[in-house]
């Protein structure tokens, strides 16, 4: 089974790509919705923040509430790098049982979708690490469409990402989304079949 993650930054159309994963016979693994499933029913990770952060995160009924959390971490890098050391750790436990049981099921390709992929030592797990790219202004339409914010906040968001020079340094190839989707979605099914022939000997062109 060939291991590709899938990054970059919100709003370049990582879904689009992600469907062509599907289209081959491949899973995909969604690293933030693992993370909101681990907030939920991880009692080791609950208590592991607790410890760290206090039990003013948690809600009236002693779960996590992940607006209390974020309110906090967001005020500092420090407190933000303490959650990521926290949270990093468990999702990437997670996401190698979801590996191992798609291996198990005889998939021929997994996606591991994580816009902190490579920060948080995932795409260490990834036979190729694919970044999709998009030009801001496409990005920033489609954030405000997607999630029904102002344009100044979605620009907001936006500027607060890795840049497209990070993504291009550290990844072993890049899809570059500007807007036209059945070609984007074309070539990452071009490049996806490549992988599965080829594993991680893939460069941009």
């Amino acid at each position: 089974m060939k291991i590709i993650g899938i990054t970059g930054p919100t709003g370049a159309g990582k879904t689009t790509a992600l469907r062509a994963v599907v289209a081959l016979g491949g899973c995909v693994i969604d690293c933030d919705q693992v993370y909101h499933q681990l907030l939920e029913e991880s009692a080791a990770m609950r208590n592991e923040l607790t410890e760290r952060f206090g039990r003013g995160i948690l809600d009236s009924e002693q779960r996590l509430d992940r607006k209390k959390l974020g309110a906090l971490v967001f005020q500092s890098k420090a407190l933000l790098a303490d959650l990521n050391t926290i949270t990093h750790r468990y999702v990437r436990q997670r996401v190698e049982e979801l590996l191992r049981a798609a291996r198990a099921e005889g998939r021929p390709l997994a996606a591991v979708d994580a816009i902190a992929l490579i920060e948080s030592g995932l795409g260490d797990l990834c036979d190729a690490v694919v970044a999709i790219l998009a030009p801001p202004e496409v990005r920033v339409r489609r954030i405000m469409a997607r999630d029904g914010i102002s344009e100044d906040y979605a620009r907001m968001r936006v500027k607060a990402q890795q840049s497209d020079a990070f993504f291009r340094q550290n990844c072993t190839a890049v899809l570059e989304n500007t807007g036209e989707e059945a070609e984007f979605a074309r070539q990452a099914k071009a490049l996806f079949e490549k992988i599965l022939n080829l594993g991680a000997e893939i460069r941009p062109e």
